[in-house]
């Protein structure tokens, strides 16, 4: 037999030949392989059906497990299609899988056709060993110390140990089919469980060619090209059994009843996820997508508590805000006129109108935040340092600690090895491999780097125009409500201001247009993905995760940037406004409420966030559930006939490639809005919180109840997210930094009690005459004066100056309307705060990342105890072997032998006695 590793595009799968096949009373049932050709009769293809129950996953002899599942419809062009599936199904066969046909007059459609695969342990050993899947070959002999003090106080989130362990703990070497008697087998039928069953005759699947060998059309291969044009509808692994009720045979294991009764309930949230359970049934790949959201959500735990906290402390301290006691008192900010905030449309005000918002700004803007950001600049540090060694206990557990080089070496991309028809040396393996030239790999790149550079210019666009919207429409606003008739509105009247209106409405704006931009751009980065034609599946996801990450973070942070950063900083003064695209546009730049922008910019976190996650859950289990219901309605309507396992399964959706891509993008943005701009809300980790439970139970309801099973797939961890989360982390600092000293009015006041207070107190008294500079009303130009009957009633000519939030000299002064002193000692404060903030966060991060190893130590030496056991154990056992052998040549007349590649249990026994 040919083996060849699956390396070049020329021949990737091992044709099976009648010579190296096992004895098939060795496998338990006689062999037999029947085409979608018509070997099956559909009147017998009836009769047998009616034999099964709903939930069988056997082939009609009930012995063979199915494996995977294709099906297909005869239409128009059924002579092309049908001879692409004959050519097909016959190299399938030739490379050793088992197909059984069921007719479409047996399904609940009357037009659908499913061919059955059934892999034998012939093909499973081999592709085993040519894919390194590492088996057990000894029960694991180190003793669990991981015993916690008090653990009877988490028995309440415990599930059975049949669910949390569902496999005994063993130690695993790479399968090798000529030493299978080196490993545990004790049934070769259930060796290899679903998981690694599927994953394999899908590796075969995706590289198994549909043209006659005479034809030299290499182009031609894969199910994925055949799901493409239509040849077949679905290629899918089967569930075990229904997700509501165990399977009736016996030799099903009915893991999807298990996973949905201990974790895909929502009843369950508070639970653990049985995440070795997950892994047996998904493959390591979802398992890790998992794990890595419910540590995730374990450690928003700590966050939100302190976030919490900090909202209840600005929440106490409400009466002693001496600032907002000054601007709505009468004495006070009743008596401070201030400047119009647009041209023309918006008349002169009092300051005490913004009383409202000044109370609702203290909830957040306090001492309280500035704690809060440098905490969550910590917390997110020790969320990271953790992960890791939680991965890396996973990747250890889970038999992935050197994945990295097989996923490299082994599972190129089939698209890659089609389409690159150039071959060079590789100078490790000195086999001939694809490969793209460099000025190809070259012009994909610029050409799909100029394109999401052209889509982020267009969300920039996007946003530019709703902060056109903004300044337009505000004009508009104020007008309206200058006589402010939603007073008269019970609850909610008194809190709509201008402002709040015009936030408010662009807000929703920009989460619509976020949303419509990303269903767009979606297609666009997996068409550019797949023009690059990236070598393996890895790096595919990798240059996908960036190109997604790129576009979602202008998509959805901008406007926060926006509000945080640029709003209110450029304004101008009275005399000499500044306006967006200069004073022909008349867009004149938004104003600050003499609050401060943090509750504007809470407002725009609170909305997008919230909107983004709701939107999201209904999204992820309406939808699905709707498709769902409406696919099986031809069922329903005929409950008479029967409803086998694998049209439940045709009926439901299909996970895709890139389904738990978007399920990490969704947790990463989130993972922005609670790091970015977490100093403006501290309640953003406790809505992330709440949605996180939610979507663990949302994601694994969906996946166990709405989707085929997904093929397995193994990944040793999470992958280029892991650096973006890295990225963010470092950004967030630097972002909570800038928003605590530009944003928040924390610097400003801190300044002015220890530096401005006339009397020299420790208070805040004064504060608010302070920081507004004064303007004298004659200079206004016409182009900024407001137009006759905008003004309020209150309004007449004795009124002489009014107020803007700045610090400048007063009209008269030899420095008129130029900056004060006090405003360079506030700035050189700010600056002062953010290096400093930076500097103590930073280190503080750097000396926790190096106090956490990576790797916990019991893992390290359990890794170290494994290799050494494989290498002893490999020793021993070749030892004994050539002495059996030896045996075996002296008395070759006296003893008859079990040949090694088969050994019987006994000899199996007596070889580990030995070892």
């Amino acid at each position: 037999m040919n083996r060849i590793t699956g390396r070049t595009g020329e021949d990737s799968l091992i044709e099976m030949s009648p010579t190296n096949s096992y004895n098939d009373d060795i496998n338990g049932y006689q062999q037999h392989a029947s085409s979608s050709a018509g070997s099956l009769q559909q009147g017998q293809s009836g009769i047998d059906k009616q034999q099964h129950s709903k939930d069988s996953v056997f082939f009609r002899d009930g012995r063979r497990r199915i494996d995977f599942v294709l099906s297909y419809v005869d239409d128009k062009d059924g002579e092309r299609k049908q001879e692409r599936r004959k050519m097909y199904e016959a190299n399938l066969e030739k490379v050793g899988l088992e197909l059984e046909m069921e007719d479409k007059m047996e399904s609940d459609d009357g037009k659908t056709y499913f061919v059955k695969i059934h892999a034998p342990w012939e093909v499973l050993a081999t592709y085993a060993d040519v894919l390194k899947i590492k088996v057990p070959f000894k029960a694991n002999d180190i003793p669990d110390n991981s015993e916690m003090p008090m653990n009877w106080l988490s028995t309440p989130f415990r599930l059975p140990e049949h669910i949390m362990h569902p496999e005994p703990d063993y130690f695993t070497a790479p399968f090798n089919k000529d030493k299978s008697d080196f490993f545990l087998i004790d049934d070769k039928e259930t060796f290899f469980p679903p998981s690694t069953r599927n994953r394999i005759v899908y590796y075969i699947l995706s590289r198994c060619s549909y043209f006659r060998d005479e034809c030299g059309d290499k182009d031609k291969k894969g199910i994925k090209r055949l799901l493409n044009n239509g040849t077949y509808t679905a290629a899918f692994p089967l569930h075990d059994c229904r997700y509501w009720i165990r399977s009736k045979d016996p030799n099903c294991e009915s893991e999807r009843y298990n996973l949905h009764k201990h974790w895909a309930r929502f009843f369950c949230f508070f639970k653990e996820q049985p995440l070795n359970l997950i892994r047996k049934y998904y493959g390591e790949k979802i398992g890790i997508y998992f794990a890595w959201l419910g540590f995730y959500t374990e450690m928003l735990l700590f966050a939100a508590i302190v976030g919490t906290i900090c909202f209840v402390y600005g929440f106490l301290t409400y009466d002693d805000n001496e600032w907002s006691k000054e601007i709505c008192s009468a004495e006070i900010g009743g008596k401070i006129v201030m400047c119009p905030l647009c041209d023309k449309k918006c008349g002169y005000w009092k300051l005490n109108t913004t009383c409202n918002s000044s109370w609702q700004s203290h909830l957040f803007d306090n001492v309280g935040t500035v704690f809060f950001a440098i905490f969550m600049g910590i917390w997110v540090t020790l969320f990271l340092e953790f992960w890791k060694r939680r991965q890396a206990r996973l990747e250890y557990e889970w038999d992935l600690v050197d994945f990295e080089e097989e996923q490299q070496q082994l599972q190129l991309r089939p698209e890659y090895e089609t389409k690159c028809t150039n071959r060079k040396m590789n100078r490790i393996t000195q086999e001939m491999e694809p490969y793209l030239p460099i000025t190809s790999k070259c012009a994909r790149t610029c050409l799909s780097g100029a394109t999401v550079l052209f889509w982020i210019s267009l969300i920039i666009a996007c946003i530019i125009g709703v902060i056109a919207y903004r300044l337009a429409v505000y004009a508009a606003f104020a007008s309206i409500m200058k006589d402010n008739p939603t007073t008269h509105l019970q609850v909610v009247g008194p809190f709509i201001t201008p402002q709040l209106a015009t936030s408010v409405t662009a807000s929703c704006i920009n989460f619509v247009i976020i949303m419509i931009l990303n269903l767009m751009y979606e297609r666009v980065a997996v068409w550019i993905t797949d023009m690059e034609i990236p070598k393996t599946h890895l790096e595919y996801e990798n240059k996908l995760t960036v190109k997604m990450f790129l576009f979602q973070f202008v998509n959805y942070y901008s406007s926060c940037f926006y509000v945080a950063f640029f709003k209110g900083k450029f304004v101008g003064y009275p005399g000499d406004y500044a306006y967006m695209f200069g004073p022909w546009s008349k867009l004149r730049n938004e104003e600050c409420d003499p609050g401060g922008c943090l509750i504007e910019l809470t407002t725009q976190l609170v909305i997008v966030m919230t909107g983004k996650q709701v939107w999201g859950n209904i999204q992820e289990a309406l939808v699905p559930w709707l498709m769902n219901w409406w696919g099986s309605r031809k069922a329903r309507s005929h409950p008479e006939s029967l409803y086998s396992r694998w049209e439940q399964d045709h009926d439901l959706q299909g996970f895709g490639q890139l389904g738990l891509f978007y399920e990490y993008l969704e947790m990463v943005i989130q993972f922005g809005f609670i790091t970015l701009f977490v100093a403006s809300f501290p309640l953003a980790p406790l809505m992330a919180l709440i949605n996180n439970i939610i979507e663990v139970r949302v994601d694994s309801w969906k996946l166990t109840t709405q989707f085929r099973r997904p093929v397995a797939a193994k990944a040793h961890s999470i992958g280029a997210w892991q650096e973006i989360l890295n990225g963010m982390a470092v950004l967030s600092v630097v972002t909570n930094a800038f928003i605590v000293a530009f944003t928040s009015d924390m610097i400003p006041r801190l300044v002015y009690m220890y530096a401005y207070q006339p009397q020299g107190e420790m208070n805040m008294k004064g504060y608010i005459n302070n920081s507004l500079s004064v303007f004298n009303i004659s200079e206004f130009k016409l182009a900024n004066r407001p137009e006759d009957g905008e003004n309020p009633f209150w309004f007449n000519s004795s009124i002489t100056t009014c107020r803007y939030r700045d610090y400048r000299y007063p009209p008269g002064h030899e420095k008129q309307y130029a900056h004060t002193m006090q405003f360079w000692h506030i700035l050189a404060a700010k600056l002062a705060f953010i290096i400093i903030m930076e500097h103590v966060v930073f280190l503080v991060k750097f000396f926790v990342a190096w106090m956490i190893p990576d790797v916990p130590s019991d893992v390290r030496a359990r890794i170290k105890r494994e290799r050494y056991l494989v290498q002893e154990y490999l020793h021993n056992y070749e030892v004994e072997k050539l002495k059996i052998q030896l045996s075996q040549t002296n008395h070759e007349e006296e003893c008859c032998c079990t040949p090694m590649i088969y050994p019987s249990l006994p000899k199996h026994e007596v070889l580990s006695e030995c070892l």
